[in-house]
């Protein structure tokens, strides 16, 4: 089992950052791979960037996030982060981290077992 706490949310300008974190607790956070979703109001959640379990080789985005947006891990101490830069209003959403043991790299949101809360990232024009 692992249980999850996304954080780092907020309001940011148009082009600018933030990094979100998901802490995840359990012994065993090197063995599920994870991703991150977001949900607009209004609209059905979506992929964002999913990390293979291990040392986090093998990445995939949404093509909407590709090249502005980076997926890591941090093993050790049990956190996923997503980094997002140039920033957008279409950004805008709750992002949720996800982790699953059975689906490497799953684009849709029944590959995952495991769901945090979520944190609101809010990006004004």
């Amino acid at each position: 089992q692992v249980q999850l706490m996304e954080s780092g949310g907020g309001l940011v300008q148009a082009g600018g950052s933030l990094r979100l974190s998901c802490a995840a607790s359990g012994r065993t956070f090197s063995s599920y791979a994870m991703g991150w979703f977001r949900q607009a109001p209004g609209k059905e959640r979506e992929f964002v960037a999913a990390i293979m379990w291990g040392d986090g080789d093998s990445t995939y985005y949404a093509v909407p996030v590709k090249g502005r947006f980076t997926i890591s891990r941090d093993n050790a101490k049990n956190t996923l982060y997503l980094q997002m830069n140039f920033l957008e209003p279409e950004d805008t959403a709750v992002y949720y981290c996800a982790a699953t043991s059975e689906y490497p790299l799953a684009t849709l949101p029944r590959g995952y077992d495991h769901w945090g809360q979520g944190t609101q990232v809010t990006v004004s024009s």
